[in-house]
């Protein structure tokens, strides 16, 4: 009796257990808080999560794809031109040597003088492919050299002078010479005009340059441009009231101007007496920005060779959409690019488009002549030529 008493006692102990289990289920107490390590893991499953494609940021400029933005001009282009390093081509620009011929393909003009008060051109340019006649030609300047280095450009032209020569040599320096003995496969003459006027280049004929000497056509590790454009389809409109419509550069040979067209936002380019125009369209050249940079200077002797400081810092003036600004220059390296300041010590930012660069002696400073179309220049014009820097110039220019 006693034994099933106590088996009694046992079951009924057992079945209260289980009912305190149960109840304990129902109402389950809550798990505690995962820690910040077991929040950052990620769960077994996230390969079967969906992700959200990330957001650009708010002023990140969206490139079409398989484009890329120009080193040159900002602007889209294909990324087999834009990724390839551009060359730099040393135009003649006398009266006997005009219209040049495939000028108008290139982003970045630099004009600059030389012995005898006349200007050369140099065209950079990245898209010429389609050209069979660049020219004509003329010989290299050692400022040139730095110029077109500022670009990481593969310099081309038609013989040099003898203060270019040392520079060429230098291992920095990758160029094509007319006077090289690849001349025939890489240069050639016409008929239609006297040498020494008559010299050209081409797409096929720089190609095979290049082949010859082994150059690299990609651009130098790190190379980041020379300018800071705006985004594609944005537009800079510069501070202040300088009117800029009428813009020349004081060269006396030719007696280049620009006059900028609103409808078009460009100033197209006259010398002469008339418009610039590329010999193989007809088309007049025109630019979206114009850079003059004043540029300290020496004769290296009396034949009137120019020695232009490249790399010493000066002043300058930035042109576009009929507004101008002051600005300030300088270069970090010979080698590199050369940069622009506005007055509060800001990098420029151009609008996207070709640019042409005037490199104005500083002593001739007050022959440029930037103006509205009634040949008004504003108070804020005058920071560019004030009496101080007239004065400067003036006594600079008794030294030489």
């Amino acid at each position: 009796m006693k034994r099933n008493i106590a088996k009694v006692l046992i079951l009924l102990t057992v079945s209260v257990m289980m009912l305190g289990g149960c109840k304990k289920k129902e109402e389950p107490a809550p798990e505690p808080e995962p820690t910040e390590e077991a929040q950052t893991e990620e769960p077994e499953d996230a390969e079967d999560d969906i992700i959200a494609p990330e957001t650009p940021e708010p002023d990140e400029e969206i490139i079409p794809e398989g484009k890329v933005k120009s080193y040159l001009t900002g602007e889209y282009v294909d990324e087999a031109i834009g990724r390839r390093r551009p060359v730099a081509v040393m135009m003649n620009n006398i009266q006997a040597a005009i219209p040049q011929a495939g000028i108008s393909n290139a982003g970045v003009i630099y004009e600059a003088p030389v012995e005898g008060g006349i200007t050369r051109l140099m065209a950079v340019m990245e898209d010429y492919d389609n050209l069979e006649k660049i020219g004509s030609m003329r010989s290299c300047r050692d400022y040139y050299i730095f110029y077109a280095a500022g670009f990481n450009a593969i310099y081309v032209h038609y013989g040099q002078s003898a203060y270019a020569l040392p520079i060429l040599e230098l291992p920095e320096v990758n160029n094509l010479s007319g006077l090289a003995s690849y001349t025939d496969s890489v240069f050639y003459r016409t008929s239609d005009r006297k040498a020494p006027h008559n010299a050209y280049t081409s797409f096929e004929g720089i190609q095979k340059g290049i082949e010859i000497c082994g150059y690299s056509q990609e651009y130098a590790e790190g190379y980041e441009g020379s300018y800071t454009f705006c985004k594609v389809g944005d537009s800079i409109e510069l501070p202040g009231n300088w009117n800029a419509e009428i813009v020349k550069p004081g060269y006396q040979y030719n007696e280049p101007w620009f006059e900028y067209n609103p409808e078009e936002g460009l100033y197209y380019r006259y010398q002469y007496g008339g418009s610039q125009t590329d010999e193989l369209t007809g088309q007049q050249l025109a630019c979206k920005n114009i850079l003059i940079q004043y540029s300290s200077w020496r004769n290296y002797d009396e034949n009137g060779y120019l020695n232009i400081d490249v790399d010493e810092p000066n002043e300058g003036i930035y042109i576009t959409n009929g507004k101008a600004i002051p600005v300030s220059w300088k270069k970090h390296d010979p080698w590199g690019p050369t940069y622009y300041y506005d007055s509060n010590g800001n990098e420029i930012t151009l609008n996207t488009g070709k640019t042409w660069v005037c490199i104005v002696l500083d002593t001739y400073r007050d022959l440029v002549s930037v103006t509205d179309r009634d040949g008004f220049t504003a108070p804020m014009g005058q920071s560019a030529t004030d009496k101080a820097a007239n004065d400067a110039a003036a006594a600079a220019d008794t030294e030489y």
